[in-house]
């Protein structure tokens, strides 16, 4: 299976959103970023936060969209277009309702459960769904009405520690990852609980 060369982490921007459950994915990528020494600039063209570095050996793109979630796709869209990526290149790193935090999970392809930011990926690679998708448990509230509170919210202590170790836990497999050995990584990753 062909590898990621772009790994997007989804957020918000500003700070009222730092370390909020929505930015689970954005989280992801600044500790990849850290971890590789890799400098994330703010690109203008490409609507984010912006940096190249080596993974396994192969050139990757770093991306944090700066639009706000629901127009995730427009930074998505710019570099993809800029590097000539194809959709099946792309892993999106997300927060996800529907697995518990400390949980997390990868899959190639599929919906966007709702999820704004993946809704206007998919819209704005032409449909594309089959990009890969990292998901990072964070719970849900328990009611469709309460989702939009909750994810723009905190997590609690306990909570937010389960995620930053799913964070640390995924980042040790990066290098698969990034080849494609999408199975392996599974294996390990889906029976990993913080």
């Amino acid at each position: 299976m062909a590898g990621f060369k772009l790994l997007v982490g989804l957020g918000n921007p500003g700070n009222e959103y730092e370390n909020t459950r929505h930015n689970a994915g954005a989280q992801w990528v600044e500790a990849l970023a850290r971890q590789s020494q890799c400098l994330l600039r703010s690109d203008k063209k490409f609507s984010g936060q912006f940096g190249k570095v080596s993974i396994a050996g192969e050139e990757c793109y770093l991306l944090i969209p700066t639009t706000y979630m629901n127009l995730s796709g427009k930074a998505v869209q710019a570099v993809c277009q800029f590097y000539k990526i194809p959709p099946e290149e792309v892993l999106v790193i997300h927060d996800e309702l529907d697995i518990p935090p400390g949980t997390v999970k990868l899959k190639k392809g599929g919906g966007h459960g709702g999820h704004n930011g993946l809704k206007d990926i998919i819209a704005k690679l032409a449909n594309n769904r089959e990009f890969g998708r990292l998901r990072i448990g964070i719970g849900h509230p328990g009611h469709a009405s309460q989702v939009a509170n909750y994810v723009l919210k905190k997590a609690s202590p306990d909570d937010y520690s389960k995620i930053e170790q799913t964070i640390d836990e995924s980042l040790r497999y990066v290098d698969d990852i990034v080849r494609g050995n999408l199975n392996a990584v599974m294996n390990q990753l889906h029976s990993f609980k913080a």
